[in-house]
C-alpha cells in the first residue's frame, strides 16, 4: 500500500461460479478527496464497495482502507468507515432521532454526544421537522436522507457512499452534496458510486469508470473529457456558404451537420485550446462571414457514452450476482 492512500485497491479479483465480477481492479483515493465510481449496473461497483468495506473477500488481490488490510484487520477497517449501502437499515419502529442516537451509542459514543450529532445532521439533511416521527411514516426520499446520516453520525475519516442521491428530489440533492462537501472539507475521504454524471462532475475529484469488471478509465474529470469526448462546434454564418465546411475540415472529427437553411453548422471537433479563434480564422481566410461561433466541452455523458457503449450509468451490463448487491 502507498504510504498516502486512504483507499487502495491493488488486483482485486471476485468470481461468483462462472461470473466473474471483478476482473482485476486497481483503485487509489488520497486523504480528503472523493472518488467517484461510473459505470452501468452490474459492471462491478457494489462488489468493489462489498470489499473494501469487509462484507466480503477477494478470490485474488489485496484492499488496504484508512491505512489497514480490509481482509486481514477488517474490525480496524469498520471503526474508520460510515457506509451508506443501496439498502436502507433503519429501525422503523424508531423515530428518525432515536435512530441516529442508537447509532451513535452503539459505534461508542456517550449519549449526549450522539443526542448533539444526531441533531446536528438532522438539520443539515432538513429531517428536523420529521426527527421525532417514526421512520416507517418516511418517504423514500426521507429515509434515504437518514440512511446518510446514520453513516455520517461517527464523523468516520471514510465514507462509502453507494447511490447516495437514488430517489432524491432535485432540492435533497443539492443538499446532500453540501453535506457530502462538508464532511470533505473537515478531512473526510469518500467513494461515491453514482449514476447521475453531473453529481460525479460536481462532487468527484478523481473518476473510475468500471466495465465488465474493469477499471476501464481513470483521472480527472476535465482530464476524462479531454481525452474520450470531443467538443462540439455550432457556427451560424451570414449568408449560407458550402464551402465553410470545407474551410473547417482541417479542424472537424466525422460529418458535419448543415441546417436546411445553409447558415448553421453542427460538427464535433478536436478539443484544443484556441478552438474558437481557430474556428473564426479558417472562415476568414474563405472570406466566409460569421454571426456566432459557439464551442461546446463534452460533458461526462459523452465520456460514458465514449467508454461503455451506454448512454446512461443506470443502463444494464451483465449483473452482478445477487450476493454481491445486497
Amino acid at each position: 500500500m502507498s504510504g498516502r492512500a486512504m483507499i487502495e485497491a491493488e488486483g482485486l479479483v471476485k468470481r461468483y461460479g462462472a461470473t466473474v465480477a471483478l476482473a482485476g481492479v486497481d483503485l487509489s483515493v488520497p486523504p480528503g478527496a472523493i472518488l467517484g465510481v461510473l459505470g452501468p449496473n452490474g459492471a462491478g461497483k457494489t462488489t468493489a464497495i462489498r470489499i473494501l468495506t469487509t462484507l466480503s473477500h477477494p478470490d485474488e488481490g489485496r484492499a488496504w482502507v484508512g491505512g489497514f488490510d480490509v481482509a486481514a484487520h477488517p474490525t480496524e477497517v469498520r471503526r474508520r468507515i460510515g457506509v451508506a449501502a443501496q439498502a436502507t437499515t433503519l429501525d422503523e419502529l424508531l423515530t428518525g432521532r432515536q435512530n441516529l442516537v442508537m447509532i451513535g451509542q452503539l459505534s461508542g459514543l456517550r449519549r449526549s454526544e450522539a443526542q448533539r450529532r444526531a441533531a446536528d445532521l438532522l438539520e443539515r439533511l432538513e429531517l428536523s421537522d420529521a426527527a421525532d416521527r417514526l421512520t416507517r411514516g418516511y418517504s423514500g426520499g426521507m429515509r434515504r436522507r437518514l440512511d446518510l446520516a446514520a453513516s455520517m453520525i461517527m464523523a468516520p475519516p471514510v465514507l462509502f457512499l453507494d447511490e447516495p442521491t437514488t430517489g432524491l428530489d432535485p432540492a435533497s440533492r443539492l443538499g446532500v452534496w453540501e453535506v457530502i462537501r462538508g464532511m470533505v472539507g473537515d478531512g473526510c475521504t469518500v467513494l461515491l458510486t453514482t449514476q447521475y454524471l453531473d453529481e460525479a462532475d460536481h462532487l468527484a475529484d478523481s473518476i473510475a469508470v468500471f466495465d465488465h469488471g474493469r477499471v476501464i478509465a481513470s483521472g480527472t474529470p476535465q482530464q476524462l473529457k479531454s481525452e474520450t469526448g470531443s467538443a462540439r462546434l455550432e457556427v451560424t454564418l451570414s449568408m449560407p456558404r458550402p464551402e465553410a465546411v470545407l474551410a473547417l475540415q482541417p479542424l472537424l472529427e466525422g460529418e458535419a451537420h448543415v441546417s436546411h437553411d445553409g447558415r448553421r453548422l453542427r460538427a464535433a471537433v478536436r478539443n484544443q485550446d484556441g478552438l474558437a479563434t481557430a474556428v473564426v480564422r479558417a472562415l476568414d481566410r474563405a472570406g466566409i462571414l460569421v454571426d456566432d461561433v459557439q464551442v461546446h466541452q463534452p460533458s461526462l455523458d459523452d465520456v460514458f457514452l465514449a467508454l461503455t457503449g451506454r448512454e446512461s450509468a443506470g443502463e444494464e451490463t451483465a449483473a452482478e450476482p445477487e450476493e454481491a448487491t445486497a
